[in-house]
């Protein structure tokens, strides 16, 4: 299926001296930054072609004309989805450790979506064409592989632009359950500052003096253990790894990180101790507030069982 879209905008004061693609990654929510950037999207400033790395000026004329084939190599599979909640414009369910939420590199099957494919076939697919990124019917937001928990997933056109844009709009609330390391000498806190690629490793991110984006959380210890605590952590943004980075950079990161905790050998069976455990958001269409939880793993427990001598 082919899809085509143009878009146009001005830049203001705010955007002057970005890179073009860090200013229509700001501006265009239903591509990823990736999308925005590969072969099938090509940039004008003031009506000339543009490389990704060209700066912008304030009053420019920025147009991006993006034409690509969508869905084509989405694979329906029979995958088990644990359900929180269904009608016939969203599906909210608790996202399993290890399940990628939509294809992509080194991961094209197995994930969300191809789930999501088999369950409505080409309903959704046709339905989603020129709403969704390439690859993403549905997603509005996603969560890291090893991260389980509450994943909302639109099932029309009409319910992912509302849903996408209260995420954007940061009007709904998102609460995890961390096992982090360390002997936490404050019983909550507050983290914030900007995020962005690591200079030294791109894979991972990391606090940034320029370049990056805004992220805030807020955590909270619900009981401290001998060599660890159980947490509540509240994100206020949603930047990749948030809170992975940002309780590394409390000296508490998280159990069974791999990328962010150096002291991860401590605990060489554990995997990744991060839980989506509560999302509130207004329906779509009849715009009540929801609040879904995802009940915290058993993982969670072993671990606790294993390790933990309160304090």
């Amino acid at each position: 299926m082919k899809i085509s879209r143009t878009y146009e905008f001005k830049v203001t004061e705010d955007y002057a001296s970005n890179r073009v693609d860090s200013f229509l990654s700001s501006n265009i929510y239903d591509l990823s930054r990736s999308a925005l950037t590969g072969p099938d999207c090509e940039i004008f400033i003031n009506g000339k072609p543009s490389r990704k790395s060209d700066r912008v000026k304030e009053n420019d004329t920025v147009m991006l004309f993006y034409n690509a084939e969508v869905f084509d190599h989405i694979e329906p599979q029979d995958l088990p989805l644990e359900v929180l909640y269904e009608d016939s414009s969203m599906l909210v369910i608790n996202k399993a450790q290890g399940m990628v939420v939509h294809p992509g590199a080194g991961n094209i099957n197995g994930t969300v979506v191809n789930a999501l494919a088999y369950r409505y076939g080409e309903k959704l697919i046709s339905e989603m064409a020129d709403e969704c990124d390439i690859a993403r019917p549905g997603i509005v937001h996603r969560l890291d592989k090893d991260t389980s928990g509450v994943l909302v997933i639109a099932l029309t056109a009409k319910a992912h632009e509302n849903l996408a844009m209260q995420f954007q709009n940061r009007e709904v609330s998102k609460r995890y359950t961390a096992l982090c390391d360390g002997v936490f000498t404050l019983p909550s806190g507050t983290v914030e500052f900007m995020m962005g690629r690591d200079s030294c490793n791109r894979k991972l991110f990391s606090r940034v003096q320029s370049g990056g984006k805004l992220s805030k959380s807020e955590y909270r210890v619900i009981r401290q253990y001998g060599s660890f605590a159980l947490t509540d952590v509240r994100i206020f943004t949603g930047r990749t790894h948030q809170i992975r980075v940002h309780m590394k950079s409390l000296s508490h990161p998280v159990i069974g990180d791999v990328l962010y905790n150096n002291r991860a050998n401590r605990y060489p069976e554990a995997t990744l101790m991060l839980h989506s455990h509560i999302l509130e958001i207004y329906h779509p269409v009849t715009g009540v507030k929801m609040h879904f939880e995802a009940p915290v793993p058993q993982r969670f427990e072993d671990f606790i069982k294993r390790y933990g001598e309160s304090r």
